[in-house]
């Protein structure tokens, strides 16, 4: 009961984060940046996700929730995974005639594997993309004309399951419900004759609460070629998918208070959009792929590779409509691994300890200003053994670029901290008695 207690406890917390997980002008488009890019073990080995084993949650194939039982275990079961993580961005963002700093701080997901003899199932919440921006807008002669702020994203509340076909082969399928809002805010400011700013200025709000299915399929092969050397190859496939927006648009008469920045509505006039067709519209959700494959010695070492192809051109937009910007298919080579020097050196701490790393490489999809976005990082982490039966704190830190500043561009260079519980217990346990 104080598991759950603590469970429950996190997942209200999580929900009142989610809508905080950005600061980036690239989250203006479409529906924000992703977030989720997998838990901080995958994120730590550049985002490979084909490696999977018995203590920790593979949140991205859900083929991970099944397996057999363990050895260690009286050959009788796995263990109960839970895991948590968040983390912490710094950004400093360039353009060619200024910059500036950002941060934030996020819980990025939550999630439980329970096994069930060969099969295995698992549920949780993610916080999928998020939009969080404040960007102005200067005329030749420098002079305020507009200011534009986002807020909120999409989250995953999924549930899946997993089963073990053969010695080699797993299948798996989870199914999410997305929900979320993002709000879009854009004031335009006007001047007299004498170029001093109006009392009034005008507001504009666009409003779109999101919600609908979508579902991912996954395989994972694994082959023990010898005692020391296994190979393991996985794939992911989730189908395009579409989600309803039901949306909101505001005008207002606004003053501004100078001191504070404090928006004061003097008057405000709700848009009819179901006169016009666009109350409610559906969104696509494009359709992603994934392979990847590895080597390694089970419990020592393990180098893999995966691509991701996700088809973004797909995507359509929810009601804000923008120049100068498209979305082309996107695609992500993630290289990563880890060592633990020796997995049972209970005597010797720093022996158990897990060390990854691994570096990314994406094509995010958003051409802007003919201008493809792209991303880089590399990534180092480690896992520390804490409490019993092989349960592990995650600590990762990613060092990367996003952008450019060609064509009046930002150009993003981020360090992100994570860190991450995952947690193996035994619920159902046979007794023995002498």
């Amino acid at each position: 009961m104080k598991k759950l207690l603590v469970l429950i406890i996190v997942v209200m917390s999580s929900i009142s984060y989610a809508q905080q997980g950005a600061s980036s002008p690239y989250s203006f488009y479409g529906i924000g940046s992703l977030k989720f890019k997998g838990t901080v073990e995958n994120q730590s080995m550049g985002g490979i996700s084909v490696f999977s084993d018995s203590i920790h949650i593979n949140l991205r194939n859900p083929a991970a929730y099944a397996g057999g039982n363990l050895k260690s275990f009286n050959n009788e079961a796995r263990p109960i995974k839970y895991t948590v993580g968040g983390g912490q961005s710094k950004t400093t963002l360039n353009s060619t005639s200024a910059s500036d700093k950002s941060s934030t701080a996020t819980l990025d997901y939550l999630a439980i594997a329970i096994p069930l003899g060969k099969f295995g199932a698992g549920f949780g919440l993610i916080p999928y993309t998020s939009v969080g921006y404040k960007l102005q807008s200067f005329d030749s002669d420098d002079i305020l004309q507009y200011k534009y702020r986002g807020e909120g994203g999409l989250n995953k509340v999924f549930l899946g399951a997993g089963y073990q076909l053969s010695k080699n082969f797993r299948v798996g399928v989870d199914a999410s419900y997305n929900f979320g809002n993002i709000i879009n805010t854009n004031i335009a400011f006007g001047y007299n004759e004498q170029g001093g700013l109006l009392q009034y200025q005008s507001r504009e709000i666009n409003r779109s609460d999101l919600g609908g299915l979508s579902y991912n399929l996954g395989v994972i092969y694994t082959k023990l070629l010898k005692p020391n050397l296994e190979f393991t190859a996985s794939a992911t496939y989730s189908p395009t998918s579409e989600i309803k927006s039901k949306n909101q648009r505001n005008f207002s008469a606004i003053v501004i208070d100078l001191n504070t920045d404090q928006e004061i509505p003097v008057n405000s006039i709700e848009v009819d959009l179901n006169a016009m067709g666009l109350n409610t519209t559906d969104l696509k959700l494009p359709s992603k792929s994934s392979f990847g494959f590895g080597f390694g010695a089970p419990r020592k070492w393990f180098a893999g590779v995966d691509y991701t192809f996700l088809k973004t051109s797909q995507l359509t937009n929810r009601l804000v409509v923008i120049d100068n910007s498209t979305f082309e298919d996107a695609s992500t080579i993630s290289v990563g691994g880890f060592f633990i020097p020796e997995f049972d050196s209970f005597n010797r701490y720093w022996k158990r300890i897990v060390y990854r790393t691994g570096v990314r490489f994406e094509n995010t999809g958003l051409k802007i200003n003919n201008e493809v976005i792209k991303e880089f990082g590399i990534s180092f982490g480690v896992g520390l053994p804490v409490g019993r039966i092989f349960s592990n704190a995650n600590i990762g830190l990613e060092v990367g670029k996003r952008g450019t500043t060609k064509a009046n561009l930002v150009e993003e260079n981020f360090v992100n901290f994570q860190i991450s519980l995952s947690l193996n217990d035994r619920w159902f346990e046979k007794r023995k008695f002498n």
